[in-house]
């Protein structure tokens, strides 16, 4: 009966051909060409984000008050979207596989799979690094945001913060003189609508009080108020739909982006490495 040798039984026995073989000090990942490579597509990444929102293919708004609307550039904005993930990432995988260390005496299946590995593992770090920094940046401006509606809460200004600003005021809009210039009642409207616009049926207290506060401000009638109401919690209602559904929209080709940058990075590492292969010693 045969005894079966251990590795290090058969690396003591055969040093030559076991020394070949080993490759536990040589790692599958070269980690200095995939954080430059991913530094490189994420900075590329934000530069064209900046160029299409100076070209107006960011300013999307669900609301047709505010911006532009969704339906006017959301077709450029999903191929633009698509573009700068596709080539930013196609960008860093390339330098990726350009970078990364020669792997020698290693079959041609497992240097294809190690670069298409590479360029992945480039275009995730470069999603974090973007991630990162746009969450940064949207929370500074988030900040400011609440810093100036602190400043302007007893502004009348204040109401342009409000998405539903533009409801609150088709609510008390008058002929009367002097009767929109009531604060505390259109904050008051305001957050009744708000809360309104979050259940499935307007509570008939909340309605009631809408109404009456309506007819009091504006100088309708009663049933003219109860119509009003009814129209803008209508409308308002629509205007949230529809918000919803631009958004689960461009969430949808933001998924097909990242899912097409993560090919094209991988695909870019592997032409990369190839030609870094190829490159002659002078």
């Amino acid at each position: 009966m045969e005894s079966v040798l251990t590795s290090a039984e058969y690396a003591e026995l055969h040093p030559a051909q076991s020394s070949g073989r080993n490759e536990a000090h040589s790692s599958g990942v070269s980690w200095g060409a995939v954080i430059g490579g991913a530094f490189v597509a994420a900075a590329f990444y934000l530069i064209l984000l900046a160029l299409g929102a100076g070209l107006g293919l960011s300013a999307l708004s669900p609301w047709s008050n505010v911006g532009v609307p969704a339906s006017a550039v959301g077709a450029a904005a999903i191929v633009w979207l698509i573009f700068i993930e596709v080539v930013a990432s196609a960008l860093g995988g390339y330098l990726t596989g350009r970078l990364r260390t020669k792997w020698a005496l290693m079959h041609t299946d497992e240097v294809y799979f190690r670069d298409t590995a590479n360029g992945f593992l480039a275009w995730a770090v470069a999603l974090v690094i973007s991630v990162t920094l746009l969450t940064s940046a949207g929370a500074l401006m988030v900040g400011k945001s609440a810093e100036l509606r602190s400043q302007a809460q007893n502004n009348a200004a204040a109401s342009t913060l409000n998405p539903n600003a533009y409801f609150v005021d088709t609510l008390f809009r008058s002929d009367r003189p002097g009767s929109v210039n009531d604060v505390a009642a259109r904050a008051e409207a305001s957050r009744i609508l708000d809360r309104a616009l979050l259940q499935d049926q307007v509570p008939a207290s909340d309605q009631g009080y809408l109404v009456r506060m309506i007819a009091a401000q504006t100088g309708v009638s009663q049933s003219e108020a109860e119509q009003r109401v009814s129209t803008v919690i209508a409308d308002a209602r629509q205007a949230e739909d529809t918000a919803r559904k631009v958004t689960a929209h461009l969430l949808l080709w933001f998924f097909l982006a990242l899912l097409m940058g993560a090919f094209s990075a991988s695909y870019a590492a592997t032409i990369g490495g190839r030609q870094r292969d190829h490159v002659k010693a002078v």
